[in-house]
């Protein structure tokens, strides 16, 4: 081997392979871990936990819910721990940042704190299952049919095919024409 392969050789031997295993061991973990949840999802889907007429389509769309906010929160975990561990190798010292995580949390969660009562109404809305994807639903001055349920939005079309985006935390009564009991 020449000298100048042998320097690429020891360059790439180092951060950049270490950099590179990260990455394919966070996109392997990605795929596993979305392999799981959705088979996990379609289990759930179609077990009957809750006996009677109806109720096996709502469940299955509850799951399904639930479902993508797993695998949106597992990635972006995934992906915050590879960029942690890739700004590591570039010798960014990550103990400040870990350290004042807690203030940054605190100024966030203040500058935030729309979007935390929109995700808290949401969680709450699906567990208390007011509305499901499908549901004639009536909230504020709209009236229509869910088409997708999230943790901070409710995407609502109205009979005139207008597609309302509406935040969780803004919906204080919701009439279900859908829901039998």
């Amino acid at each position: 081997m020449s000298e100048r392969t042998q320097a690429i050789w020891d360059w790439f031997n180092g951060a950049p392979l270490r950099i590179l295993s990260i990455f394919i061991v966070a996109l392997i973990c990605q795929i596993l871990g979305n392999r799981a949840i959705a088979r996990a999802i379609s289990r759930l889907a179609v077990t009957d936990l809750k006996p009677g007429p109806g109720t096996a389509k709502r469940q299955a769309e509850r799951a399904r819910t639930i479902g993508t906010v797993l695998s949106s929160t597992f990635n972006a975990a995934i992906w915050i721990i590879a960029l942690g561990m890739v700004l590591g190798e570039f010798g960014f010292n990550l103990g400040p940042v870990i350290a004042s995580a807690g203030i940054i949390g605190v100024a966030l969660g203040l500058g935030a704190q729309t979007i935390v009562r929109d995700v808290l109404s949401g969680v709450f809305m699906l567990i208390e299952d007011q509305y499901g994807v499908g549901d004639d639903i009536h909230v504020q001055e709209i009236e229509g049919r869910v088409e997708k349920v999230g943790l901070r939005i409710t995407q609502i079309r109205d009979k005139k095919n207008v597609l309302w985006f509406v935040r969780n935390g803004e919906i204080l009564v919701v009439g279900n024409k859908s829901k039998k009991n």
